[in-house]
């Protein structure tokens, strides 16, 4: 699909609704009043209680650093309320219906050697993960696509580029989650875009192994489209974001290893994994080669080559949304089980990383490294079976 057009109604003002609305709910709050007040996105709301229920979604909110305070993006209350829900209370998604961005691959490919991945830079963008949010645009693109949970059982995905590969525009784009900081070393000093991130978080993001790229960072980097509703209409334009400038802070190996196929497994047609409000389920394609993703309950166009379900440490972290919902926070140091899908089988194996620092690493029940085919990968975190 075409990636999302901007708003019509431009990109360097408020319409007068929305300007009028915002300058009620500011009032005598103050320079952060309600607006410092984190949405279970990491968004502010301003607090506007006078709001109907149901609130339309009529206003563009430009990308600029001057409606920016420390990378919060404004949003507006019903938004809020539309992050807290379950996904049992949104409407269904269309497919993604992204075009391919290589040649169809035959069903019988050549065996790939084993390999390493190895590239100089690191481009990480969080995806919101919601019926609303759906289709994804530009994560055909990524070499791999973590699935974390979050707030209220609801998931979102952490989308890694690597080797130049961009797509024209991605998203849409949510909030950072104290989970990405861990998860995201082992990637070196990745770029990191986002959304925003409650107040708490701002500090850690900002010490952290990583260059923080939000509308606040990066304002022409960013559009909403008007073909959405806030929150789940931003996006990113890749090209537009300044590269990392210490190249010499990638990465040299991601962990991941390509070949054959390892001997043993079990034929697995399909493979699901639920969360508290969220489920995924992947099912073999053995004409193209791949597993096909849907999300609750709705079949989507991307095709990962591999896909690992990784079980660990998931618990509660320091922070809170603006509902009093904890936000989870999954432990990637360590060491678990791990199921790998593959060429339409399933592998029983572990995974460890010793430190943040270090790649992860997946080994068969030999500890032999279990080798992932060539293409798309997908992390599944999920907590210890």
């Amino acid at each position: 699909m075409p990636f999302p057009s901007e708003s019509p109604h431009g990109k360097r003002f408020l319409t007068s609704a929305s300007v009028k609305l915002l300058s009620k709910a500011r009032g005598d709050k103050g320079a952060r009043g309600a607006a410092g007040t984190a949405t279970s996105g990491g968004e502010p709301s301003f607090g506007l209680s006078g709001a109907p229920a149901g609130y339309p979604y009529p206003y563009e909110v430009p990308c600029t650093a001057r409606l920016m305070r420390r990378r919060l993006f404004l949003t507006l209350p019903a938004a809020a309320t539309l992050a807290s829900c379950t996904v049992s209370d949104r409407g269904g998604g269309p497919d993604d219906r992204e075009p391919p961005t290589s040649a169809p691959e035959s069903s019988a490919p050549p065996e790939p050697r084993p390999r390493t991945v190895r590239r100089p830079t690191v481009l990480a963008v969080k995806i919101d993960n919601v019926r609303p949010a759906r289709p994804h645009t530009g994560l055909r693109e990524a070499a791999v696509i973590h699935v974390e949970r979050v707030e209220a059982g609801l998931t979102r995905l952490l989308a890694v580029y690597t080797g130049g590969r961009l797509p024209q525009a991605v998203g849409p784009v949510r909030s950072a989650r104290e989970t990405d900081l861990e998860l995201l070393r082992q990637y070196g000093k990745p770029v990191l875009a986002f959304s925003g991130a409650q107040g708490k978080l701002l500090p850690l993001l900002d010490k952290a192994e990583l260059y923080p790229r939000s509308p606040a960072e990066a304002p022409g980097a960013y559009y909403r489209s008007s073909s959405r509703p806030i929150p789940h209409n931003l996006y990113l334009r890749p090209s537009r974001l300044d590269p990392a400038p210490d190249k010499e802070a990638q990465p040299t190996d991601l962990g991941l290893r390509f070949g054959a196929a390892p001997p043993g497994g079990r034929a697995t047609g399909e493979h699901s994994v639920r969360y508290p409000a969220a489920r995924y389920a992947f099912t073999w394609s053995a004409a193209r080669d791949r597993w096909r993703v849907s999300m609750d309950g709705t079949r989507s166009n991307l095709t990962p080559s591999t896909v690992v379900v990784q079980y660990g440490v998931i618990r509660d972290s320091r922070f809170r949304d603006r509902w009093g919902n904890v936000s989870p926070y999954t432990e990637t140091v360590g060491r678990g089980d791990a199921l790998v899908l593959r060429g339409g089988r399933a592998y029983e194996g572990r995974w460890s990383r010793e430190s943040a620092e270090e790649a992860t690493v997946y080994t068969d029940a030999d500890g032999e490294p279990l080798l992932f085919a060539d293409g798309q990968v997908w992390v599944v975190h999920v907590g210890r079976r």
